[in-house]
Formats: structure tokens, C-alpha cells, sequence
């Protein structure tokens, strides 16, 4: 797997490999600290799996620079990171071309997930850019929130208020055993939830069952 991260701060490119190294055993990680350089880099070599870009890094000129990447590598996801959520750069990203938008302030298995999600041909949008909140719509930074979810309708609608609670948590990209931990539930238990949640989402496995929630307007 061959995976480029393009940020102008050496300390985010370093503190993600760690996690980008969960994606795969023999991932070969390339770093690049502007869009210039990155474009350089990623039109040097062929069969990129990943594309990782800061959307406050030099070069990028907005979302100019996203637009210029997809178009120049279309079989490859390309991601934007972000350190500030904005509801509005989340839905512009993805209408340009981005395989999904992650903020550097989730945690690294929820980062992990995230792209296992894109990897995997879906587009990974944060649940937050469907809230119509202060958060969801000013320059600040976006945290985790664990607190339960409810929708009048929808496939959402046929949760128990524990299953919304768990795939609350699904969403962040916790683990089976973080989500038991954080519950104070055996993981044998948040396996048996995880089944029910779905069953009625008619979800084949997490992937698609944080696609459905997030395509039902998941709020906070």
C-alpha cells in the first residue's frame, strides 16, 4: 500500500504514521510538506492507495489544490485533514472530489477506521457536519462526543436508546473492547448489541451501518 501525507507541520506527518501503519503491514508512507511538493511527488510514481492533505497547508489555495489532485489522480481517495471542523469546507471537500474529511483532533483508532472506511470505496463524512450547531458551522476545533443519539424516523428510529449509545461510539471508531470499557459492559455484550444495531439498520458490517447513520443524518 502506497499512502502520501502532504502536511506543513513534521509533527502531524510523524504522529500519523503510527496509525497509517494499522492499515497495512508493508505500507510504504511518502511525506511531502506543501501541495507543490506533494503534487510533485504523487505525479513522479503510480498506484497511490491513499492521499492524505492539510487544507490550510501552502499551496492548497483554498480548495483549488484538492480539485487539482483529484482531477490529476482520479482512481486515487484523496482526504483532506483538518485541524478546525467547518460544516461548510466538509460538504464543499466532498462536492469536490474528497473521499472523505478527518480532523486531526479524533482519536487514532477513530482516524484508523475512518480511512479503512474511504479505502474501502466509501466516503467518510464526520457525524458532526450534520448538526446544526455553533460547532457544525464556526472554525473550531471538533472534540469526540459519546453522548446518546436519537432520530424520529428513520432506520435510526428502530434503536433502543443503549444501541444508539453504542453505535454512538461505532461512529468515533472505537473498538469492541474500547466501547465495553467506556460502557461498563462485558465486550460479549457490545457484540450482541452490535448484531442487533445491524439487524435493523439492515447493515452488512460496521462500514455500512456508519454509512447508513450518517446518510439518516446522524446528529449529536
Amino acid at each position: 500500500m502506497k499512502i502520501l501525507i502532504a502536511d506543513d507541520h513534521n509533527l502531524v506527518r510523524e504522529g500519523l504514521r503510527p496509525f497509517l501503519e494499522e492499515l497495512d503491514p508493508n505500507v510504504e508512507i511518502t511525506e511531502a510538506a506543501s501541495f507543490d511538493e506533494a503534487y510533485e511527488i504523487a505525479g513522479q510514481s503510480q498506484g497511490w492507495d491513499l492521499i492524505l492533505m492539510d487544507l490550510k497547508m501552502p499551496g492548497m489555495n483554498a480548495f483549488d489544490g484538492l480539485v487539482k489532485m483529484c482531477e490529476a489522480h482520479q482512481k486515487t481517495p484523496v482526504v483532506i485533514l483538518s485541524g478546525h471542523f467547518n460544516r461548510h469546507d466538509v460538504l464543499e471537500a466532498v462536492e469536490r472530489g474528497a473521499a472523505g474529511y478527518v480532523p486531526k483532533t479524533i482519536s487514532g483508532s477513530a482516524m484508523v477506521n475512518a480511512l479503512r472506511l474511504v479505502l474501502s470505496g466509501e466516503k467518510y463524512i464526520p457525524s458532526a457536519a450534520f448538526q446544526d450547531t455553533p460547532e457544525s458551522n464556526d472554525d473550531s476545533p471538533i472534540g469526540r462526543n459519546a453522548t446518546s443519539k436519537s432520530m424520529s424516523d428513520g432506520p435510526l428510529s428502530r434503536l433502543s436508546d443503549r444501541e444508539k449509545e453504542i453505535l454512538g461510539h461505532l461512529i468515533e471508531g472505537n473498538t469492541n473492547k474500547e466501547i465495553a470499557r467506556k460502557l461498563g459492559l462485558q465486550e460479549i455484550t457490545v457484540k450482541v448489541h452490535l448484531r442487533n444495531i445491524y439487524r435493523k439498520m439492515e447493515a452488512a458490517n460496521r462500514a455500512q451501518a456508519v454509512r447508513i447513520a450518517l446518510q439518516s443524518g446522524w446528529q449529536t
